[in-house]
């Protein structure tokens, strides 16, 4: 195991290396700067390393390393190399330097996530990768906090086959089995302006919104209703209104009014399908104004998790972690790893309460307790042969 002086290095390295996804283009970064840092530290180790770029998407790439003969099976670690973007006003330090205090490490990227990858090195050269029996991968994607476009394109055209995938999002070392998808949307109503004093001759895109509003609200309704998994803390599909704008002057019929929403899907529904109730939902609204109401997607969106395959993963991580695995609302990239047709958790460092957080930290318990962790599956996965 490397010294914690040389972590702390790694550590200050990624955080030093903005690597914003916003799908604002004022924030949106390359994350090209953490990959080259990336393949850089694993070359070293012996990996075999691949930059990936994003189809249409310039200064985007996943980085694949890999390590053992080359034989079908073996162990997949995964994360993404993005962050959110940062308030400045609400940080107390800056977020681009690695800060120690009160047994913390703060920084963007600390706990979600590019402190994972500083992490799995630990853990790999821990392991005498000369006498893997199976390969060991180490996946770093693009933009997973906007569109999971790294995510969903290594998923397309992968060329590795793993029996095994660990996702080290912050789930304070507790296995995750299962979580929700994710959809925003946006709905527009186009009225008809015209001066307030005659409302008849115009069609008020706030009251047409108004109607679509009560239909939304009768779809959350019936969504908590009528799907529920009780392994959620919140065990039904959520419908949030999130924003809403309309109008722009009192003396005016407001001729256009927008409302972006949020819906989240339990697994076992697509996004297809929760899609289709929506439109059912608003069917009234747009059979009474023909044209006046759209649907559109804010950004693509990412469908529901839930375990698959046998349970050998399952078993060794509950025995390993001491905690047997559950059910969360946030979304990760799961689902397309699941792709690969792997038996996948979502089993990281950190505190989902500090993801997205000013002030974000990991606690420093988890320099030593992740490493050794992860160097028991590569132990069972990579050397045993199982």
């Amino acid at each position: 195991m490397k010294k914690i002086p040389e972590l702390k290095q790694r550590f200050q390295q990624l955080i030093a290396t903005p690597s914003i996804s916003a799908l604002d283009s004022k924030w949106d970064q390359s994350n090209l700067p953490v990959i080259e840092l990336l393949h850089g530290w694993f070359s070293q180790l012996g990996f075999q390393c691949e930059v990936l770029p994003l189809p249409d998407q310039p200064g985007k790439a996943n980085l694949l390393a890999r390590i053992g003969p080359n034989l079908p099976g073996g162990l997949l670690l995964a994360g993404h190399t993005d962050t959110v973007p940062f308030d400045e006003g609400r940080w107390s330090r800056d977020p681009f330097t690695l800060e120690e205090k009160d047994n913390r490490w703060y920084g963007l990227g600390t706990c979600d996530m590019k402190g994972f990858f500083a992490l799995v090195l630990e853990a790999a050269v821990s392991v005498d990768l000369r006498k893997l029996t199976r390969p060991l991968y180490i996946l770093a994607t693009a933009d997973e906090e906007t569109t999971m476009a790294g995510a969903k394109a290594f998923a397309a055209g992968a060329g590795i086959a793993p029996d095994y995938a660990l996702i080290g999002e912050p789930t304070g070392l507790k296995p995750v089995h299962m979580h929700k998808g994710h959809a925003a949307l946006g709905i527009r109503v186009t009225g008809r302006s015209g001066h307030s004093s005659d409302p008849d001759k115009g069609l008020n895109a706030i009251e047409v919104m108004n109607l679509v509003i009560g239909q939304l609200i009768q779809l959350k309704q019936t969504l908590a209703e009528n799907f529920r998994q009780e392994e959620f803390s919140v065990p039904y599909p959520t419908l949030n209104l999130g924003h809403i704008h309309g109008g722009d002057a009192v003396n005016r019929i407001c001729g256009c009014c927008s409302l972006n929403l949020d819906l989240r899907p339990l697994p076992g529904m697509s996004l297809e399908q929760l899609e289709h109730l929506l439109h059912q939902a608003l069917k009234p609204v747009t059979d009474r104004y023909p044209d006046a109401v759209s649907l559109s997607h804010l950004y693509p969106g990412s469908e529901a998790f839930a375990y698959r395959g046998e349970d050998t993963l399952l078993k060794l991580a509950g025995q390993l972690c001491g905690e047997e695995a559950r059910a969360v609302n946030y979304a990760t990239e799961a689902p397309y790893i699941n792709q690969l047709g792997c038996q996948t958790l979502v089993l990281g460092p950190g505190s989902i309460e500090q993801a997205h957080q000013p002030d974000e930290y990991l606690s420093m318990e988890y320099l030593t307790s992740t490493p050794r962790l992860l160097g028991h599956f590569i132990n069972k996965f990579c050397l045993s042969g199982e």
